[in-house]
C-alpha cells in the first residue's frame, strides 16, 4: 500500500442494545467486550503500520479524555481527536474529517471505520484493503460488503453487480437495501448476491468532498464552516457548535452512498461483526462445551448456549437455555437471545422514566481518573474517589454542602481556602461549605480516598469551578 492512507474512526455511537454495560456515559467502543483491549483499541490498531498515517477520531466531547487515555494506552500517537458538538450521525463526521485532510492532502485516502465493530481475520482484511485503496485513487467511493453466515436482521444488505475490469477485486454496487424481515432476509442469503453492509468505506478525500458537493449539498456548508472556525482545546480539535448543529443529521449512506454513481463494493469474509447485540456478541465469543459464553464471576449449572457476564457480584444460572444475563454494579439484565434487539426499548423506558441507569454508571469518569457513588442517604453521599499520578481536579467550592475526604492509598495535597496541606495515608480532613478547595495527586501511585458529603443538596452541578486544568466550564 503507498503512504497517506489516513484512517478515519468514527466513535459517535452509544450501543443503547448492550446495555447494561454500554451507556451514553461509557459505550460500548471504549468496552473490551471481545479481547483484552477496548474495541476503539482494537479498531485503531488494524489501521498502524508505516502504510497509515495516525488516525483520526471524531467522537462526542465527553468521551475526549477516556479515547485520548485509551489510544496512549496501546501506544498510538499523534491522532487528531475531533470533537462534535453535538451528533449528527456519519455523513457530518466524516465530511469534518475529509475538509481537514482535504486542508493539506486532498488527493490523501481515507479509510473510515466504526470504532465498534469486531473484526476475526486483520490480515485478511488487510489484503482486500489494498484492492479498496486502489480503487478509491481511481475515483471510486469503496464500501466493503461481508459474506453473511445468518439471515441476519439487524444488518442493511449490498447487493453486488459486475466486476470492474479496471479494479481487481473490486465490483460494481447494484444497490443498498435496508434492514429486511426475516423471510427477506433469507431470501437475500439463498441468493448468493447480497452481503451484509459492513459500514466501512474507502475514498479520497477530494472524491468524498465532489460527491457531496452534487448529492447532499446542504451538508457541506455547515460543516465547512464548523471546520474553518474550530478551536484547538488542548490536544483536541473542538468544531464551531453553532455551524455543526446546522448540518443535518445524516448518515453517509444516506448522503452519497447511495446516489452516487461512483460507488463499488469489495467482497469480503473477514468473521466481521457490528456486536450490536447481546447475541451478536454471544456468536464471536468463545464458549464452554455446551455452548455458553461466560465472562466474569459466574457459575452456570445445567445451562445450554447462554451469554452469562457478571461485572459485580457472583452470578449463578441454573437450568437456562438461550438466555443472556447480564450483571453491573447497578442493573441486571436477563432475556432470551432471539429477543436481543428489543433492549433498546428498556432503555427509552428508562428514559422516558427519568432513570440515571438509562445513560450513566455508577463509576463516572473524568480526566483525573474516576468517582463511584458507595452508599446515598438523606443529606449524606459517600463516594470513593481515584486520582491518577500527577493529576488533579478543578479549583471549586460547593454551595449546598460539605467534605470530608479520607485518604485510604498515596497521598493528597489539598488545597483549603489559602492553605495546602499534603494528607497521607489514614489521615483525613474537612471541608466546609463555601470553602474554595482542590484535590491533587503529587505522587506516583494511584491516590484512594473516600469522600462523605453533607447537605442539602448533593448534586454534580453544585460544583463552581474557579480553575481547571483540563478547560471545563
Amino acid at each position: 500500500m503507498n503512504e497517506r492512507v489516513v484512517p478515519v474512526i468514527l466513535s459517535g455511537g452509544s450501543g443503547t442494545r448492550l446495555w447494561p454495560v454500554s451507556r451514553e456515559s461509557f459505550p460500548k467502543q471504549l468496552w473490551p467486550l471481545i479481547s483484552r483491549n477496548s474495541m476503539i483499541q482494537e479498531t485503531t490498531l488494524r489501521a498502524r503500520g508505516s502504510a497509515f498515517d495516525p488516525p483520526i477520531i471524531v467522537c462526542n466531547h465527553e468521551h475526549r479524555f477516556l479515547i485520548a487515555e485509551q489510544l496512549r494506552a496501546v501506544g498510538v500517537d499523534g491522532a487528531r481527536i475531533v470533537l462534535e458538538p453535538v451528533g449528527r450521525n456519519s455523513g457530518p463526521a466524516i465530511a469534518a474529517a475529509a475538509l481537514l485532510v482535504a486542508e493539506e492532502h486532498p488527493d490523501a485516502v481515507l479509510w473510515m471505520m466504526a470504532a465498534d465493530a469486531a473484526i476475526a481475520d486483520v490480515s485478511a482484511l488487510h489484503s482486500v484493503l489494498e484492492s479498496a485503496i486502489a480503487a478509491a485513487r481511481s475515483g471510486r467511493i469503496v464500501t466493503f460488503g461481508m459474506k453473511p453466515t445468518a439471515p441476519e436482521t439487524g444488518y442493511g444488505y449490498i447487493e453486488v453487480g459486475q466486476r470492474l475490469d479496471d479494479a481487481p477485486g473490486v465490483h460494481s454496487l447494484t444497490r443498498f437495501i435496508e434492514k429486511p424481515d426475516p423471510a427477506t432476509a433469507a431470501n437475500l442469503v439463498e441468493g448468493g448476491r447480497h452481503l451484509w453492509n459492513s459500514g466501512m468505506f474507502v475514498f479520497t478525500a477530494r472524491t468524498l468532498l465532489e460527491e457531496m458537493q452534487t448529492h447532499a449539498p446542504q451538508l457541506l456548508p455547515a460543516v465547512r464552516a464548523a471546520v474553518t472556525k474550530r478551536q484547538q482545546d488542548l490536544d483536541f480539535i473542538r468544531l464551531d457548535p453553532a455551524s455543526f448543529t446546522a448540518a443535518p443529521n445524516i448518515s453517509l449512506d444516506y448522503a452519497v452512498a447511495e446516489r452516487t454513481k461512483r460507488a463499488a463494493v469489495v467482497p469480503a469474509d473477514l468473521g466481521w461483526s457490528d456486536v450490536g447485540s447481546w447475541g451478536a456478541l454471544w456468536d464471536i465469543s468463545d464458549k464452554d462445551p455446551r455452548g455458553n459464553a461466560i465472562v466474569g464471576d459466574a457459575l452456570l449449572e445445567n445451562a445450554d448456549n447462554c451469554y452469562v457476564r457478571s461485572d459485580g457480584i457472583l452470578t449463578a444460572v441454573v437450568g437456562l437455555k438461550d438466555t443472556v444475563v447480564v450483571v453491573t454494579k447497578d442493573a441486571v439484565l436477563a432475556m432470551h437471545r432471539d429477543h436481543a434487539q428489543d433492549v433498546k426499548r428498556v432503555v427509552d423506558r428508562l428514559k422516558q422514566a427519568g432513570r440515571n441507569e438509562a445513560v450513566a454508571h455508577n463509576r463516572c469518569y473524568r480526566p483525573w481518573g474516576f468517582y463511584e457513588c458507595l452508599i446515598q442517604g438523606d443529606r449524606f453521599q459517600v463516594k470513593r474517589i481515584v486520582v491518577t499520578p500527577g493529576q488533579k481536579l478543578s479549583l471549586q467550592r460547593h454551595y449546598h454542602r460539605a467534605e470530608h475526604w479520607v485518604v485510604v492509598h498515596g497521598a493528597a495535597l489539598v488545597t483549603r481556602d489559602h492553605e495546602q496541606k499534603l494528607v497521607q495515608e489514614n489521615e483525613s480532613i474537612y471541608l466546609p461549605l463555601g470553602c474554595v478547595h482542590r484535590l491533587e495527586n503529587p505522587g506516583r501511585i494511584q491516590l484512594t480516598l473516600i469522600e462523605v458529603q453533607a447537605g442539602s443538596y448533593l448534586g454534580e452541578d453544585d460544583i463552581v469551578r474557579i480553575e481547571d486544568t483540563y478547560g471545563r466550564a
